[in-house]
């Protein structure tokens, strides 16, 4: 019997990669007055935070939608909370624990009593019954890949049930799957409905939206008690620059992206700290599958061999990040807490620092690429030239797509940048209408290569061009990676020996057709405001991922802050 219960952590990033919208710095926050310090940022109890985002907010807090722009955690809470940055147990949430069968077949949760909805509506185990049962029978919103049943045994019980061991759906069942109201939901479409008017357990709810700015305001009938946070409100800037400006003039209390002199952000901008924690894994994403639709010199795998071969990763590090990124294994496993997972048959278990012109050479020439008479390849009449998709304002990935270029240009490879909103990036993305897009894997449920492989290699969170790909934007497909990915799903954890053989066959895979082209492990810096709010997360005491766009940890965070003095 596996029973568990218990406590928070915090979060991450290393460019941005989650929420949406722009504005000029004169909007930054109307009616507040810039000061000295970080102490300017409105009222004592209200936290501005900026995600990052580019263009205008559209509205959209459908939890499960692929442009939903917050309220996962916030407004939406899941049966516990559960992070990526470390292994403690689980946070109670709607649910008071949990307990495995033996043979990983069977899950009991226990909920909360006495919690409601924001609109007054009692919360039931019925509404976690057709959460789940929603999923099943709306594949498109199923991104965690349900595949069990689910009874409501009472008010305050349910059972999952599987025909196979499903170890390893529990982290995102319990803490990644955000439970939503029945009496609401079963009257909506929850593929098109962008839910203008949210109703929700969490500690927040939403009070006022425009597209520029949106406010979150404390629940005053949050089952654990409104947070002493009252209010959250999140800006639309233009992008990194902005973002630093804010900084500086203490208009903004937390926002996660790189800063002039990032070692020194204590000093640099009174009132302020940061945290840098190296997880989510930079990569220039591909269309990868022809046979999917993709188009483009990417679609050859030598080519995404080649570019991995003739990158200078230390030189984009030291240009564009600030040296806070460190190495990546093409395995994607971590090389910091998941070394021991990659595949002694992987010849090159981390990615050289150094640029290796001369191995993206043979690799071309080998798969029939001659290099033309302005040094660019190509083959068959189509110039070796590609297109890398990055968000307007991301500065630092817009330095790193430059610094790149000159080192491709040397391999005989045009490298080429196309800037967009947020919006337009994510659709491409999404609909595979895309050569290149620079962005960060994201560690997935839990701290194992498990579900980062499942959540981007699995065939079956993709779909053909013009479809959206919930996660498996590359469009990557081998039955022998689904095939590893099913056995580890239906082994039990303690099972290192044979999670390991399937850890093998993905990653010879992975490595061999290269979708997502390893640059480096992303240092994700926040900076927040330590002279209005205290509670935020340390090195020492990790208890959530602590990015300001990383859902559901932003929530756990926002309710362990308090206004400094209380």
């Amino acid at each position: 019997m596996f029973l568990s219960t218990k406590r928070p952590r915090a979060g991450i990033r290393m460019a941005l990669a989650g929420a949406s919208a722009a504005m000029a710095t004169t909007l930054l926050l109307a009616g507040c007055a810039p000061a000295s310090g970080g102490s300017a940022s409105g009222s004592a109890d209200t936290l501005i935070a900026y995600t990052g985002q580019s263009g205008d907010y559209q509205i959209n807090f459908n939890p499960y939608s692929p442009s939903q722009i917050g309220g996962i955690g916030t407004i939406f809470e899941s049966l516990f909370f559960v992070t990526n940055v470390n292994t403690e147990a689980y946070t109670p949430l709607l649910g008071t624990e949990y307990t495995w069968n033996e043979d990983g077949t069977q899950l009991s949760v226990t909920l909360r009593e006495g919690v409601t909805w924001s609109d007054g509506e009692d919360f039931t185990a019925d509404d976690v019954a057709f959460t789940f049962q929603l999923l099943l029978d709306t594949p498109s919103l199923n991104n965690g890949g349900f595949d069990g049943t689910v009874e409501a045994t009472d008010d305050t019980h349910v059972v999952f049930t599987w025909d196979h061991p499903a170890f390893v759906s529990g982290p995102t069942l319990l803490g990644r799957t955000p439970i939503v109201p029945e009496h609401i939901w079963s009257g909506i479409d929850p593929t098109t409905d962008v839910m203008e008017k949210p109703v929700g357990t969490g500690p927040y709810t939403l009070d006022n939206f425009k597209p520029q700015a949106f406010t979150l305001a404390a629940n005053e009938d949050y089952w654990d008690g409104a947070p002493a946070v009252k209010a959250i409100r999140y800006l639309s800037l233009s992008g990194n620059t902005a973002g630093v400006d804010a900084l500086k003039a203490g208009t903004i209390d937390w926002q996660t992206g790189p800063v002039p002199d990032i070692e020194n952000v204590s000093t640099t901008y009174p009132g302020y700290d940061a945290i840098t924690i190296p997880q989510n894994q930079v990569a220039l994403l591909t269309c990868s599958s022809a046979e999917l639709g993709c188009t483009g010199p990417q679609t050859d795998p030598a080519v995404r061999q080649a570019v991995y071969a003739a990158l200078n990763r230390d030189q984009v590090n030291s240009l564009a990040f600030q040296n806070t990124a460190s190495e990546i294994s093409p395995t994607f496993a971590l090389t910091t807490t998941q070394k021991d997972l990659i595949s002694s048959a992987v010849a090159e278990p981390v990615a050289p620092g150094a640029a290796d012109p001369d191995t993206a050479a043979e690799i071309l020439e080998a798969a029939g690429w001659a290099k033309g008479s302005d040094g660019i390849y190509a083959k068959d009449g189509e110039t070796l030239s590609l297109t890398v998709e990055v968000v307007t304002g991301w500065t630092d990935y817009i330095t790193a797509i430059d610094t790149m270029a000159q080192q491709l240009k040397a391999a005989g490879i045009d490298l080429r940048v196309s800037q967009s909103s947020w919006n337009e990036w994510t659709d491409k993305k999404g609909k595979g209408t895309y050569q290149l897009a620079i962005d960060s894997l994201g560690q997935g449920a839990a701290s194992d290569p498990y579900y980062l492989y499942d959540k981007y290699f699995n065939t079956a969170f993709t779909a053909p061009v013009g479809e959206v790909a919930p996660q498996n934007v590359a469009r990557f497909s081998d039955p022998d990676v689904d095939a590893a990915l099913a056995v580890l799903k239906a082994t039990n954890p303690e099972d290192a020996e044979t999670r390991q053989v399937q850890f093998d066959i993905i990653q010879e895979k992975i490595v061999a057709a290269m979708p997502y082209i390893p640059v480096l492990t992303g240092g994700t810096t926040s900076e927040f405001n330590v002279d209005k709010f205290t509670g935020w997360p340390t090195q020492d005491d990790l208890y959530a991922f602590p990015a300001v766009w990383a859902s559901p940890d932003n929530a756990q965070i926002f309710k362990s802050l308090k206004p400094a003095g209380e």
